[in-house]
C-alpha cells in the first residue's frame, strides 16, 4: 500500500474558490485536501474575500458563511466540521469514532483549544486557519489524515512530528501497519503557503530557541528563521523521506494578493485555510 509522491496544483471552483490540492489522493485513498487562497468569498476588505477565520476580527457569522461556501465548493457540504480554536500550541485532537456523541466530544475539545486534528473516520472535514503560520496536511495510504497549524511556537515545539506520530498511531490501530515507524514513513506531507525566511525577522530570543532546537542551518546570515527548514528537519528526524514532503513554495508576505498575511497587512486581515476530508464509501 503506497501513495504516489505528493504534488500540489491549483483548482478553481465555478464559484471562484481557489485552492492548492493533490488530485491523485482522492482516487488513491479517498482523501481530498486543500490550501485555500483568499479569492472566491463573501467578505469585504480588509477581510476580502474568503476569510475562514472565526476569530480573525470580522466576526464568526461572516467566517462561517465563507466556510460553508468552501464546503459547498469542495463537495463537503454535508460533512461534520472540526475547526479548532487555535492557541499556538501543540495539542492535537483525534477523531477515531464516527458516532455522533464521539464526534461532538472531539468538537468540544477542539473548541477549547487545539492546533491539530487527526481523523480516522469519514465524512469529517478538518479545517485550520492561517495568515503567515505554516499549514500542514499529512495523509496515510489508509485514508487517515492530519491537519496542523505550525506557528513559530508550534514549529519549535515540533508539532509536525507530533501530528505525524498521532497519525501513525491511528493507522497502526486500524491494523494496516505493524509499527508506527512503518506507518509514518508511508505518509505524504504537504506544506502550504507561509511566511518565508526572507520575510520572517525575529528577535534574538526566538532565534536562539531555533538554533538550540534545530541547529544553525535554520537561521540565515541576517538572523531570519526558516520555519519550513525547521519543519522538514523535524519530519526527517521522525522518519519521513524528503520526497514525501511537498512544499507549495509560496510566501504569504510576498503573495499577499493571493493569501492573507498578518505581517503584510499590519495585523488586520482574514485567514486562509488548510482542509482535509474523506468521504464514506
Amino acid at each position: 500500500m503506497q501513495l504516489d509522491l505528493p504534488r500540489l496544483s491549483i483548482v478553481e471552483d465555478v464559484s471562484g474558490v481557489r485552492f492548492l490540492t493533490d488530485p491523485a489522493l482522492e482516487s488513491a485513498c479517498g482523501v481530498s485536501i486543500g490550501f485555500t487562497e483568499r479569492a472566491g468569498g463573501l467578505s469585504a476588505p480588509p477581510y476580502g474575500s474568503l476569510n475562514l477565520g472565526r476569530f480573525a476580527g470580522e466576526g464568526e457569522d461572516a467566517a462561517l458563511a465563507n466556510i460553508h461556501r468552501l464546503m459547498d465548493a469542495v463537495g463537503a457540504a454535508d460533512m461534520v466540521l472540526i475547526n479548532p480554536k487555535q492557541v499556538h500550541g501543540t495539542h492535537i485532537v483525534t477523531a477515531s469514532d464516527d458516532a455522533p456523541d464521539a464526534i461532538a466530544s472531539v468538537q468540544r475539545e477542539a473548541e477549547a483549544g487545539a492546533d491539530g486534528v487527526v481523523a480516522s473516520v469519514p465524512d469529517v472535514l478538518a479545517l485550520l486557519c492561517f495568515a503567515d503560520c505554516v499549514p500542514l496536511i499529512m495523509v496515510a495510504p489508509t485514508g487517515d489524515f492530519a491537519v496542523a497549524h505550525s506557528g513559530w511556537r508550534g514549529t519549535h515545539g515540533r508539532i509536525a512530528s507530533k501530528a505525524l506520530a498521532s497519525l501513525a498511531s491511528a493507522v497502526v490501530r486500524g491494523g494496516a501497519y505493524g509499527s508506527t515507524q512503518e506507518a509514518a514513513a508511508s505518509c505524504n506531507t504537504y506544506i502550504g503557503p507561509y511566511i518565508h525566511q526572507e520575510c520572517f525577522q525575529v528577535g534574538e530570543d526566538t532565534r536562539s530557541l531555533f538554533i538550540e532546537e534545530f541547529g544553525e542551518s535554520v537561521v540565515d546570515a541576517s538572523g531570519n528563521v526558516d520555519l519550513g527548514a525547521a519543519i522538514r528537519a523535524d519530519l526527517l528526524t521522525a522518519g519521513v523521506s524528503e520526497d514525501r514532503i511537498a512544499d507549495a513554495g509560496l510566501c504569504t508576505v510576498c503573495n499577499v494578493g493571493r493569501f492573507f498575511s498578518y505581517r503584510a497587512e499590519d495585523g488586520t486581515c482574514g485567514r486562509h485555510g488548510a482542509f482535509a476530508f474523506r468521504r464514506r464509501g
